[in-house]
């Protein structure tokens, strides 16, 4: 009897003392993770907007979203044990990683499934990039040029003439979608066929959860990406010096086409974070109704290099490279060593066994370690490593009651007998 009331004494601490596990986005624990505690990321309020039913995204594939380590698997927060929490944002997912170490630091729902506008523009630039002589003049078609109407274009013109070079420099500061489908072109042959590149190159990249329908950003059925995904590219396009000087170019000049009598005309740098933010190493900025504001960032400091990559962000009351710049500091903020995950090497998923488990963290925190809403770092682990305890003490206290019990009930045979 004894051992029964002081069970049931554990029992109710048991459920009184652990906190209710939130649910996913989806509803429901993710496979694999139905213990984790989803902890909410910090959000800006944002101003209610108008915009085109979201897609439906394909289904969460659990060993994608371990990709770059368990605590990456996440809709909600991941950041290390006993770091600052991050500033909020209004992006719905983010994530900050090394560019050379490749740790990934923190992030907001890395894995989870967003649209991408023009840092799409950043797939095609890892995947053609090294493919095309930046000296070679090229003749622009009437395909290149069509585009949605009203989107971003550089002005490039039908029959016009100019040097890859400065088609590159059209795609990245003035984000063109006109550059975008030459390029694509120049390429692969075809803008389609420029897509199928940029795909089996987001394979190779090991961003699982991307795919590509249009070599600009501009939205197509299916088309999706993750804040994982664009660190890894992005990763990719940095290592480039030919890239980063493209990156970090404030203006250039369009150069005048004289056989259609048009004159040239100077495009500038959209990304504000290289005329604001010291030691910026340049990015890319996205805007659709569909997708909002998309961005990818990188910087420099103190011997580090770090980049940040947002989706499904609005731009008030913060705009979009504003709030990469804030999650830039927060980065540069934490120790060296700080890690959450990491970001894969090119190559490293295709050429695994399949059977193969994802890669483990660089000095992953434990689920069970990282901070819950609302509570210091160490609750958490705290909580459930009490509750384990409990658990076993309970366990202990059935396995005494049902001894006794036993030996009771054998006495009285033994007296009937």
């Amino acid at each position: 009897m004894r051992a029964r009331v002081l069970a049931a004494g554990v029992a109710a601490v048991l459920l009184t003392g652990v906190p209710a596990i939130p649910a996913t986005a989806g509803g429901a624990a993710r496979a694999g993770s139905a213990a984790a505690v989803v902890v909410p990321c910090p959000k800006l309020p944002t101003p209610k907007v108008t915009r085109p039913p979201r897609p439906t995204p394909p289904a969460a594939v659990p060993e994608q979203q371990r990709v770059g380590g368990e605590a990456l698997a996440t809709p909600g927060l991941t950041v290390p044990p006993g770091a600052p929490a991050p500033p909020p944002v209004t992006a719905t997912s983010w994530l900050v990683a090394d560019l050379d170490t490749g740790a990934v630091l923190g992030g907001c729902g890395p894995h989870e499934y967003g649209t991408p506008a023009s840092v799409q523009k950043l797939l095609l630039a890892a995947t053609m990039l090294p493919k095309l002589n930046p000296k070679q003049v090229v003749t622009v078609t009437r395909p290149d040029l069509d585009i949605e109407p009203g989107s971003s274009a550089v002005g490039l013109l039908d029959r016009g003439r100019y040097p890859v070079e400065t088609v590159w420099l059209g795609l990245l500061l003035q984000s063109g979608n006109d550059a975008a489908n030459l390029l694509a072109r120049l390429g692969a042959g075809s803008a389609a066929a420029g897509v199928r590149e940029m795909n089996a190159e987001a394979r190779r990249l090991g961003a699982l959860q991307t795919r590509a329908v249009t070599p600009s950003g501009l939205d197509g059925p299916g088309q999706f990406t993750s804040a994982y995904d664009l660190a890894l590219i992005a990763r990719v396009c940095f290592a480039d010096p030919t890239f980063r000087r493209y990156a970090l170019t404030e203006r250039t000049q369009i150069p005048a086409q004289p056989a259609l009598r048009k004159p040239g005309f100077q495009i500038q740098n959209e990304n504000q974070l290289i005329y604001r933010y010291p030691g910026a190493l340049g990015g890319k900025t996205g805007f659709t109704d569909l997708a909002r504001h998309t961005y990818v960032g990188a910087a420099e400091r103190g011997g580090r290099r770090l980049v940040v990559t947002l989706l499904g962000a609005e731009a008030r009351p913060v705009r979009g490279w504003e709030q990469g710049a804030r999650l830039l500091d927060w980065g540069f903020g934490l120790p060296r060593d700080a890690s959450v995950g990491r970001l894969v090497e090119p190559g490293e998923l295709t050429t695994a066994s399949p059977s193969a488990p994802p890669a483990a963290p660089v000095a992953a925190a434990p689920a069970a370690s990282r901070p819950t809403a609302g509570a210091p770092h160490w609750l958490g682990g705290a909580v459930v490593g009490g509750a384990a305890g409990l658990v076993g003490l309970l366990a202990v206290l059935l396995a005494v009651g049902r001894r006794r019990r036993t030996r009771r009930r054998v006495r009285r045979r033994v007296a009937w007998d």
